[in-house]
């Protein structure tokens, strides 16, 4: 079975999960309705898909291309030391996931790359569909990050797939709306970054959502000091999104725009 189809059963599978989840476990009520945000974001993921196919087209060496071609060519940090398979494999999901965590904390601090962003902000929904709502150029900057990566540290196919699988499902699962008991939260915190814990990260003030960076392991943000537990609304009153945004952002041609407006 390709990767291209494993990760695309394992995403449909836990995105179809998550919907039927929010629907009946809701943590908090809608602003908008589903169907103009869902429109919205179902398109920026379609948009997203063909500009990482374009890139597929120029450059060759495409996250499971390079870790194949990595693993041929004997390059970086695990093709020199040799450690058992199945502990490489973990060691590279947590340094990619490390890396992920960097590249998400320089997107808030470099005002160039905020730009970009700062699309997926705009949504002042939080649920299962804002996990794919990235600007395509921003995607694009991911995939060159990631193969840099790959090369670096020598990543193997075999951890690459099972690092993105792991990535899209926890992106869908932290930024969905989805109420959990609290004492499961409090214990699933402890190693994974939880919707509650995310959903901080997407609050109107500035103070909030320069916290709260990770996407897998919450271990990241409290090594680094950027862990806040709660909000100071609370789950039930905060606000999301930014707070000069108005109900634009469910429009698909403002949304893809906003790197270019001043605002």
């Amino acid at each position: 079975m390709s990767d291209t189809i494993l990760r695309l059963i394992f995403f449909m599978g836990i995105l179809l999960v998550l919907i039927l989840a929010e629907i009946f476990l809701p943590k908090k009520e809608r602003i908008h309705s589903r169907k103009n945000r869902w429109i919205t974001n179902g398109l920026i993921t379609i948009i997203n898909t063909a500009s990482i196919n374009i890139v597929h087209i120029f450059i060759p060496f495409i996250a499971i291309i390079a870790a194949i071609d990595v693993s041929n060519e004997k390059w970086g940090l695990f093709n020199i030391i040799n450690l058992p398979s199945w502990f490489e494999i973990i060691l590279i999901i947590i340094i990619l996931d490390f890396i992920i965590w960097g590249q998400h904390f320089l997107s808030h601090k470099i005002p160039f790359i905020w730009r970009f962003h700062r699309m997926h902000h705009t949504d002042r929904d939080l649920d299962v569909t804002t996990a794919v709502r990235f600007h395509p150029f921003e995607i694009i900057f991911s995939m060159f990050i990631k193969i840099a990566a790959i090369y670096i540290i020598g990543a193997s196919a075999v951890a690459v797939i099972i690092f993105e699988i792991i990535l899209n499902g926890m992106a869908m699962f932290n930024h969905a709306n989805l109420k959990i008991s609290p004492k499961l939260e409090a214990l699933l915190r402890k190693i994974v970054v939880t919707p509650d814990l995310h959903r901080i990260h997407h609050s109107i003030y500035i103070e909030e959502h320069n916290k709260n960076y990770g996407f897998s392991l919450s271990i990241w943000d409290k090594v680094f000091k950027c862990y806040l537990d709660q909000p100071r609304d609370g789950h039930k009153n905060m606000k999301l999104g930014l707070k000069w945004q108005n109900d634009k952002p469910t429009k698909l041609g403002w949304s893809l725009w906003i790197p270019f407006k001043k605002l």
